[in-house]
């Protein structure tokens, strides 16, 4: 089960192309300045099966193209479990994490950098703050090209 705020179709400003964004609650970041502060609080409240979400994105997504953001998708023990499932279906991965690269290597659920496509990370920066920085919110962030 993760715990998944929402799931959004069609959206243009999370990741390339017209795509699905599938926003997990929980964040321990807590970034002054988040363009999602209710989706701070750790709960269980929003709990979804992988099988739930995968149907949501299935029923309303023609592009293939789905966007993990949150909160914090590090922090959902299902994120690799969803990834892998949403691979195999041949969709085009991109993910948001607070984490960086260099830190998500280290973590338990590593191995989503061996299937995601895209990794946008590091924590939003205010004083660094970018509105042509393409997908970034600040310039401190990095867009990794996992997959070409």
């Amino acid at each position: 089960m993760l715990n998944i705020r929402n799931i959004l179709h069609d959206s243009i400003v999370d990741g390339p192309g017209i795509r699905s964004v599938v926003f997990t609650q929980g964040c321990k970041h807590a970034c002054v300045g988040c363009h999602n502060p209710k989706l701070m609080e750790v709960n269980d409240k929003y709990l979804m099966s992988v099988e739930d979400i995968i149907k949501d994105i299935e029923a309303n997504n023609f592009t293939q193209k789905v966007t993990l953001s949150g909160g914090e998708p590090m922090l959902q023990e299902g994120i690799v479990k969803l990834a892998k499932e949403l691979k195999t279906l041949n969709y085009h991965i991109v993910m948001f994490s607070g984490y960086t690269l260099e830190q998500i290597e280290k973590l338990d659920n590593a191995e989503i950098l061996d299937i995601i496509d895209v990794l946008i990370d590091g924590k939003f920066e205010i004083s660094l703050r970018e509105l042509d920085g393409g997908f970034k919110g600040s310039s401190n962030q990095i867009v990794h090209e996992l997959k070409s």
